[in-house]
């Protein structure tokens, strides 16, 4: 599981767009999100942690390992 604290998501607006991302890179990731602590937990068989870092700061917001 790789786990990321993303203190710009603030809504479900936000939590889709990241959920999104991953996807694109890997459809068979999944995606958990807790808002309320900025969490963002994926379990991805096939992309690590700095792609899936790379496409959510694409999507416009700023991970940082958890």
């Amino acid at each position: 599981m790789i786990r990321f604290t993303v203190n710009d998501m603030t809504c479900g607006h936000c939590a889709a767009t990241i959920t999104q991302a991953v996807k694109s890179v890997d459809p068979q990731a999944e995606v958990r999100i807790d808002l309320p602590t900025h969490q963002v937990e994926i379990d991805s068989g096939t992309v690590d942690a700095p792609a899936l870092s790379a496409v959510i700061a694409e999507a416009g917001y700023t991970p940082e390992a958890a």
